[in-house]
């Protein structure tokens, strides 16, 4: 296998491009439709803003030793990679599982919401009513075309979707500005505080999903030892600034001490936003919204889609999946990689379908819920690992590399401890099947360790390699932004 055969294409994407790929995974439009009316409805009512500014404050600071890292390495593995620095070769593996489960889950889930919306406001709007699984599969299928033919061309596909969803939202939020105002009793002490803070933490914390994935494209990034920092913190402040501002719009419209319950009338049919949207942007503007909840649902499949991908790629460039996942297009797209994705989303969607299951109860609870947890765990586990990374090296920039991203950690093992508790909130379903789906992760850890122990054992070779065939290089830039390797000591 050539090294054309088995490297993604360098420089293909600058920080617009990652943004655009994170921020579509985000799916700023469906984030508001459904994780701010949840958490309005369930959370802490009219302080759900408060709950968006907070999540996004504690993700900066993890970002701060999150960028520090970026420029000690660069890889299509993500976190996976960072987790092997900071944690070790087995605590790599366990991170890959839990990250190829949650990834592929997501893709699968999306497939669910892609197909009900797709049949529901189709069928509303022209009459043609498709099973949703068959809008779905076409979805899916369009992704992987379209993610074959490049990352760069995702990149501009999701950066048009991504325009036009935050164009909608802006026009709504200038509306209620313009005719109601923006309350600001939405940041007091009793608003934010009112209803259930920790559950409007978690919930505003899975509306930041997807942001980590800016250090998946670190190998297709141009200049990525600033590229991808830059992407990072744009990002997350980004998603932050569209979700906090959204919402506080949305309880300043339903009025403050009045949000949660009017979510709560809402909450059954999910319209809660469609039901402003009448009052604030009229009925024909409202169809538009419902037409780009359908583009930011695929833009989210799509996203996902070439995360779950190279997660893929990196395990089997590493030979702890098949090799074969390692295999690239003449234009460095994933080609096996991206194949064994799709098929396997759609083939789990389609065991659904055939047992004759709503999508929307079981399909989207079961795969979304599953995959927020098993994200929320990896970004922890790379918050954790950043840490100790430096620490063992007595870094002496003790603000970016332990107090900032410490704090980080610490935030996000809360919401972590909170998302297994609540886990019927995160899946927004208490069926039995759907809340043991956490064990998965318990057999991903068990598994990670016993196959890290026989790799140590029995393929010395790949396991070692973990450490050096898994990072593409180590830098060192405090003189420049030249890389220098440093060689990577035996963990």
């Amino acid at each position: 296998m050539s090294d054309q055969q088995n490297a993604l294409r360098r420089g293909a994407l600058g920080v617009a491009g990652i943004v655009f790929l994170v921020l579509a995974a985000v799916a700023p439009l469906t984030g508001i439709v459904v994780v701010a009316s949840l958490a309005i409805a369930l959370g802490n009512g009219g302080g759900t803003p408060a709950s968006f500014f907070i999540v996004a404050l504690v993700l900066l600071l993890f970002a701060v030793g999150y960028a520090q890292m970026s420029k000690q390495l660069v890889n299509a593995g993500g976190f996976y990679a960072f987790v092997v620095k900071g944690l070790g070769r087995t605590g790599g593996l366990v991170a890959g599982l839990i990250a190829t489960l949650g990834y592929n889950f997501f893709v699968v889930g999306t497939i669910g919401t892609s197909g009900f919306f797709m049949q529901t406001i189709i069928a509303q709007l022209t009459g043609l009513d498709l099973h949703w699984y068959v809008w779905g599969l076409l979805s899916i299928a369009l992704c992987f075309v379209m993610a074959r033919t490049g990352v760069d061309f995702s990149s501009k596909v999701l950066g048009v979707s991504l325009v036009l969803e935050v164009a909608i939202l802006i026009v709504f939020d200038v509306s209620v500005l313009v005719q109601t105002g923006f309350d600001a009793a939405a940041f007091s002490p009793e608003a934010v505080f009112s209803g259930s803070l920790p559950i409007g933490l978690l919930l505003a914390a899975t509306g930041f999903l997807g942001f980590e994935a800016t250090a998946l494209f670190g190998e297709e990034a141009r200049n990525p030892l600033k590229t991808i920092p830059r992407a990072t913190y744009t990002s997350i402040i980004a998603i932050g600034l569209i979700l906090g501002v959204t919402s506080w719009a949305v309880v300043s419209a339903t009025g403050v001490a009045k949000a949660q319950d009017t979510a709560l009338e809402h909450l059954a049919d999910g319209d809660l936003i469609f039901s402003l949207a009448q009052t604030y942007l009229g009925s024909g503007m409202t169809v538009v919204m419902e037409i780009l909840l359908l583009v930011s649902l695929f833009a989210a499949m799509l996203a996902f889609h070439n995360s779950a991908t190279r997660y893929l790629y990196a395990l089997g460039r590493a030979r702890v999946l098949p090799h074969a996942l390692a295999r690239t297009r003449a234009n460095g797209s994933p080609a096996t990689a991206g194949l064994v994705q799709a098929a396997f989303a759609a083939l789990v969607a389609g065991a659904f379908a055939v047992a004759g299951l709503s999508p929307i109860v079981t399909l989207v609870p079961a795969m979304l819920g599953f995959g927020t947890l098993s994200v929320l765990i990896l970004q922890t586990l790379a918050a954790i690992s950043i840490v100790v990374w430096f620490r063992r090296r007595r870094d002496p920039r003790l603000w970016s590399t332990l107090i900032a991203p410490g704090i980080g950690f610490l935030g996000l093992l809360v919401i972590v401890v909170l998302a297994i508790v609540n886990f019927d909130v995160v899946a927004g379903s208490s069926e039995p099947a759907i809340l043991m789906l956490p064990l998965l992760l318990v057999v991903a850890v068990i598994g990670g360790i016993g196959y890290g122990a026989y790799l140590k054992r029995r393929r010395p070779a790949v396991y070692d390699a973990l450490a050096t065939d898994l990072e593409k290089f180590n830098v060192h830039t405090s003189h420049g932004d030249e890389p220098r390797h440093i060689p990577e000591p035996s963990v």
